[in-house]
């Protein structure tokens, strides 16, 4: 073997881990984006994003109320106060990491990302939003409130 065809090999699998690697890092990309603007301006401060419509017209915290706090204060490194502005964004930003880990050592490895949500797992996720909005809306629940 000669070196310009090793190094042709080697070029060519360089290209197949970086075309892989495409995706993973453009998603990182995306979000790291969207937390880099959060954490530059402060949901905490009026007029800077939207009121939730469903917490104008009715008064009650869907699951997604305080989430940009919550990734504000997680940018920030002030984890008990992302918790309290709304702890399943949370478990959500750690969900990510690991599920975006996975997949770039999957990518890594030239296989795909497979995640196999059946219909329990989905009911599942949607039973624990549904129990996640009602307790925080409940006078108990007060220490989910954003």
């Amino acid at each position: 073997m000669n070196a310009d065809s090793q190094a042709d090999r080697q070029k060519a699998t360089y290209t197949a881990v970086l075309g892989r690697l495409a995706a993973p890092a453009g998603v990182l990309a995306a979000v790291a984006g969207a937390f880099a603007y959060v954490g530059t301006v402060d949901p905490n401060e009026p007029g800077h994003y939207p009121a939730c419509p469903l917490l104008r017209l009715t008064g009650i915290y869907c699951p997604g109320c305080g989430g940009l706090r919550s990734a504000h204060a997680f940018v920030h490194g002030d984890f008990v106060a992302a918790l309290g502005a709304n702890a399943l964004a949370v478990a959500g930003y750690l969900v990510f990491a690991v599920v975006w880990t996975v997949w770039v050592v999957r990518s890594l490895r030239g296989r795909p990302l497979r995640i196999d949500l059946g219909p329990v797992h989905l009911w599942s996720l949607g039973a624990l939003l549904l129990v996640f909005t009602v307790v925080r809306n409940l006078p108990f629940g007060g220490w989910l409130h954003p």
